[in-house]
């Protein structure tokens, strides 16, 4: 559906079904560089299983107008303004990779707005490699393609795509060329001057789920578990084989992680 906020009109992708806030909503975050079509399998999913699904696009990525945030503070404040327009008084918020930076954020400063937790393939600070951060600005093509290539885990560059008729990696390029071209940018720079994430982490009392993959290259699992070590009610799972893109690359056990831990919380 599209929605006017600030003046900037956001596409927001609820899983094929009317999205209804008065009833047990579901918000999905992407990472950086990434928008709604990171969620595919989990909107759906979720969306016909009791769920009311908000996946956005934020400013400037997927089919979202208006120029990228420039840091997970406005990130998290975007989020709470987006939920305020929709009438939304709370919602289970999930994270993936950046969205887990602006989910933390978000929970500690919010706590009475966010029920719960889903953290996916993340950590307290994701800093990002110079030269990477110089590509995304001079050869956005050329990052894309290295993001891509190394954010996928060992199966995911010899098996076929979770959706029929994709590959991994054609379908991860594609997904990051259609943002804006300054998203990479300013998504890697958000990241990289955020630095609130341990005192954020240690405030948060809602309930927490953290879903970690084995073989992630870009939040390495030392790092992913000191994030779920500095939360009070955190429930750690790993995923063995699996790369850092685990919404798409292993899309049956995250829903299925997920599934559990809402019949638990």
């Amino acid at each position: 559906m599209k929605h006017n906020l600030h003046g900037t009109q956001i596409h927001i992708a609820t899983g094929g079904r009317d999205f209804d806030p008065s009833g047990d909503v579901l918000v999905m975050l992407h990472g950086s560089g990434q928008n709604h079509l990171s969620w595919i399998l989990q909107s759906r999913y979720f969306a016909h299983h009791g769920h009311n699904v908000l996946v956005p696009d934020f400013p400037g990525h997927g089919l979202s107008e208006g120029a990228p945030l420039q840091t997970i503070e406005d990130m998290a404040t975007w989020l709470i303004d987006l939920l305020d327009s929709l009438g939304v008084k709370t919602a289970c918020i999930v994270g993936h990779s950046q969205g887990c930076l602006v989910t933390i954020e978000a929970a500690a400063r919010y706590p009475d707005r966010i029920t719960s937790l889903v953290l996916i393939a993340g950590a307290l600070a994701i800093p990002i490699n110079e030269v990477l951060l110089d590509m995304s600005e001079k050869a956005l093509e050329k990052a894309i393609a290295m993001l891509t290539s190394f954010g996928h885990g060992p199966e995911a560059h010899k098996y076929d795509h979770s959706l029929p008729g994709h590959s991994f990696i054609g379908f991860g390029e594609r997904l990051m060329a259609v943002n804006n071209r300054d998203a990479l940018k300013a998504d890697f720079t958000a990241c990289n001057s955020y630095s609130n994430g341990s005192a954020a982490a240690g405030s948060i009392r809602q309930p927490t789920l953290c879903l970690l993959a084995q073989k992630d290259r870009n939040t390495p699992l030392k790092f992913g578990k000191k994030m779920a070590e500095a939360i009070s009610d955190c429930r750690l799972e790993i995923i063995d084989n699996a790369g850092h893109m685990l919404p798409v690359e292993r899309p049956l056990e995250i829903n299925a992680a997920m599934r559990t831990f809402f019949a638990n919380r």
